[in-house]
């Protein structure tokens, strides 16, 4: 069977990603929550391009990853340098990794219009490195940069210098497709001709700005690669790296390779949704395997046919990834969605049971009033619930006032005072926000915080506001529509009324009850 080992360079590469920011100590956390998953290479970071990668791999010293090895990433040396006296270098060997990355010119237009040296130099460069590490007792791995381009361009040289590499003593060999535009059957082609030259691990690091980015890292497993590189949910700079979480899955599943074990592909939606917490990314719905609606099905007949035999619109248990089926529930799916979700609740009822069909007209009734609950099942959830006399109020509004203020400094700010009944004591509290529905959210946080401190956990990730008439003007319905998350997972709530306010209320303080739902029954 063939071998194939997962090289994640989240914290690396992922990092460089658009809008992503992480503290050590988030660095720290993802990298032991991919070690309990199972990969096998876990790049921290570039030690000598900044303190806190440094710092990263201190800490990392003293908190040894159980399953995965640590791999710390450079360059080349610099031009004109040795590299036993290049400070990039010598912070490699300083760092502690067992493994470094070492990412060398293969397209010889870098070569000659960005570091401006002679071809022979480039390959002096490559073999002094990587020689330099070895002698020190560390693991190189060579991260051809390029690659695809430089095959295309000067085929000779591309497959010189990897060959360098591999006399100097590389132990594997990554082809990168760094510009990411490179077409699926090119990187066929290309691996299958480069693995009659090269002897060592042939391994893929492949970006997405062609949208092949998955395609091309699977297809370069077929041709031949052993290690596949990506990130979780494909973060990265400009449209971002291969994805590590359908990679796996489609290693897995799809082509029988024994990557990571049953039980920790299991794992592998929460640790889409945990990186994208720490991330503060929004957890993205369309995710194949992990999104929340990838097996989520709408139409009466889809319905139908995948709980007579869900292959029919399924095309693997999304219980194998850890994520599960989703029937959403609206006035197409008709009774069965409705019965399908009190299944999975655990909630008694039949289709002759006068309180489907009640539950049935008032999701109606809603929905023609402008709610939307497929695109909000937390909502639905509550409402079954309550419709059902089958839960428990955490708390009572008495009553919220919102006072926006324009001050000399020309700054506005919202102010929101709220009053609540919890556990039977009365709190009245106030907060301030950046708008009104962030001074509502803080104040309501704040009243609850003693009582329910798990609400520290979530925050809200996503807020949408529709206009549901156009021509009603200011007076129109509008449908606030409020996505949030914790570490474990992502829910989406929602309210509708003709004030945007109230609105937003019923979507957050669903959104809060849900928190604290899950949190109760765990």
């Amino acid at each position: 069977m063939q071998k194939v080992l997962l090289y994640d360079t989240t914290l690396r590469d992922g990092a460089q990603g658009e809008g992503i920011s992480y503290s050590v100590m988030d660095k720290v956390r993802i990298a032991q929550e991919l070690d309990i998953l199972g990969i096998h290479y876990i790049e921290g970071g570039w030690p000598g391009s900044n303190p806190k990668d440094m710092e990263f791999f201190k800490r990392m010293n003293t908190k040894p990853l159980k399953n995965a090895q640590l791999v710390a990433f450079s360059m080349t040396r610099r031009v004109g340098t040795k590299a036993s006296q290049d400070t990039n270098i010598k912070d490699l060997v300083k760092c502690g990794a067992g493994i470094v990355s070492i990412v060398g010119k293969t397209w010889d237009l870098h070569v000659k219009d960005v570091l401006k040296i002679s071809l022979e130099d480039n390959l002096e460069m490559i073999k002094d490195t990587i020689n330099f590490l070895i002698s020190q007792g560390i693991t190189v791995f060579y991260d051809a940069e390029h690659f695809f381009d430089a095959y295309r361009e000067n085929k000779a040289y591309a497959l010189k210098t990897l060959l360098t590499a591999q006399d100097a003593g590389a132990q594997a060999i990554c082809l990168c497709d760094t510009n990411g535009g490179t077409l699926t059957s090119e990187i066929l082609r290309v691996v299958a001709e480069v693995k009659h030259e090269i002897k060592v691990d042939l391994g893929i690091h492949c970006h997405n700005d062609a949208g092949l980015a998955v395609a091309n890292s699977i297809i370069a497993v077929e041709a031949g690669c052993s290690i596949v590189q990506g990130t979780i949910n494909g973060y990265g700079e400009r449209c971002g790296n291969a994805d590590l979480i359908p990679i796996i899955a489609n290693l897995k599943i799809k082509l029988g390779i024994n990557c990571i074990s049953d039980e920790r592909l299991k794992e592998l939606t929460k640790v889409s949704h945990f990186v994208s917490e720490i991330s503060n990314m929004r957890v993205r719905n369309d995710q194949p395997y992990s999104g929340v609606s990838s097996f989520a099905h709408k139409g009466g007949m889809h319905i139908n046919a995948v709980m007579k035999n869900s292959k029919a619109y399924e095309h693997i248990d999304p219980a194998l990834v850890g994520n599960h089926r989703r029937i959403l529930v609206s006035e197409l799916a008709g009774k069965t969605g409705i019965l399908l979700r009190a299944k999975a609740l655990e909630l008694d009822l039949s289709k002759q049971d006068p309180k489907t069909k009640k539950l049935l007209e008032l999701v109606q009734k809603l929905e023609h009033q402008g709610y939307h609950f497929e695109a909000a099942e937390a909502s639905f959830e509550l409402l079954m619930k309550k419709s059902l006399k089958k839960y428990k109020k955490f708390f009572e509004l008495e009553g919220f006032k919102i006072v926006i203020e324009k001050r000399s400094d020309k700054k506005i700010v919202s102010e929101a005072v709220i009053k609540l009944k919890v556990k039977g004591v009365r709190e009245h509290t106030a907060a301030e926000g950046d708008g009104p529905i962030n001074a509502l959210d803080n104040a309501l946080r704040k009243a609850l915080k003693e009582f329910y401190p798990t609400l520290s956990e979530m925050h809200l990730s996503d807020f949408k506001v529709r206009v549901l008439d156009e021509k009603a003007g200011t007076a129109a319905r509008v449908r606030v529509l409020i996505q949030s998350q914790d570490e474990a997972d992502t829910w989406n709530t929602i309210g509708v009324s003709e004030n945007i306010i109230e609105a937003s209320w019923q979507a957050l303080v669903d959104s809060v009850e849900y928190k604290l739902l899950k949190d109760k029954s765990a």
